[in-house]
């Protein structure tokens, strides 16, 4: 299920800006730090942030054409911010949630396959430090 463009806009507005202080601290919340690949401007997004063997899996509740998508596929690096640590990323893979629910660690997969967004996930894999 893709959230409608006018609700996208709303959360970028307001939603955003408030889950943007707990994101990085809540169990399933992140907080995605990438660069506009037009502008070259830093963005940080809260999302849901899952974690895999060798990085994260990112659900997409937009759509695979959403800015910090097509941002991190451009680029092909990324920083996640999730439990008071910072992780460097890259490598990024567009798959179906289907294809990377067998990514997810098993303690988080309950959580993972309980949200609604079907349509696509991003995996990254996490940089050595």
């Amino acid at each position: 299920m893709r959230v409608g463009r006018s609700v996208a806009r709303f959360n970028r507005r307001f939603t955003n800006r408030a889950a943007l202080r707990v994101a990085g601290l809540l169990p399933a919340l992140g907080i995605l730090e990438h660069t506009g690949h037009r502008t070259g401007n830093r963005y940080r997004t809260p999302l849901l942030v899952f974690d895999t063997a060798d990085g994260y899996a990112l659900l997409i509740g937009y759509g695979p054409t959403t800015h910090w998508v097509r941002n991190v596929l451009v680029h092909g690096s990324a920083v996640i911010r999730k439990h008071g640590r910072t992780h460097q990323v890259a490598k990024p893979r567009l798959l179906s949630k289907s294809q990377a629910a067998h990514t997810v660690k098993p303690l988080s997969r309950p959580l993972y396959l309980l949200f609604p967004y079907n349509e696509a996930v991003l995996v990254l894999t996490r940089q050595p430090q």
